[in-house]
């Protein structure tokens, strides 16, 4: 596996976008509308920062409610998102999602509960 990306809940992603892309040197390299929120990635030489700007309700929203902006999730790439999360299952790890589902970006998805991650919601992504 390796680091793919860090989630970062916004209420303004443009602007952030803007901001890191000037101070990291992060430029946007993908953008899109998926469930409910917009979704943008800036490339940091191969790993991502993905900022997430809610537009209905759902889960950024209620992070965003509760917790304000920041991180909200960390993501790990891998080949066999399945043979992933099999191995979480084999390690006793509670699964949010018991099969990938589609993501942003064309990548297939799959979510590990933080009660079971040390507090870190851990997501599995590879490319569909």
């Amino acid at each position: 596996m390796r680091f793919h990306h860090a989630g970062i809940a916004t209420d303004d992603a443009a602007g952030l976008a803007e901001r890191y892309g000037e101070l990291f040197d992060a430029p946007l390299v993908h953008q899109e509308a998926v469930d409910g929120m917009e979704v943008l990635f800036l490339d940091l030489d191969g790993a991502y920062f993905e900022l997430l700007e809610p537009h209905e309700p759902g889960p950024i929203e209620s992070y965003l409610d509760s917790h304000g902006p920041g991180i909200h999730h960390l993501a790990l790439e891998t080949d066999d998102i399945d043979a992933a999360l099999s191995t979480a299952r084999e390690c006793g790890v509670e699964l949010i999602d018991d099969e990938p589902r589609p993501g942003a970006w064309g990548h297939e998805v799959a979510f590990l509960h933080p009660k079971s991650t040390g507090g870190v919601l851990v997501e599995f992504v590879t490319h569909g």
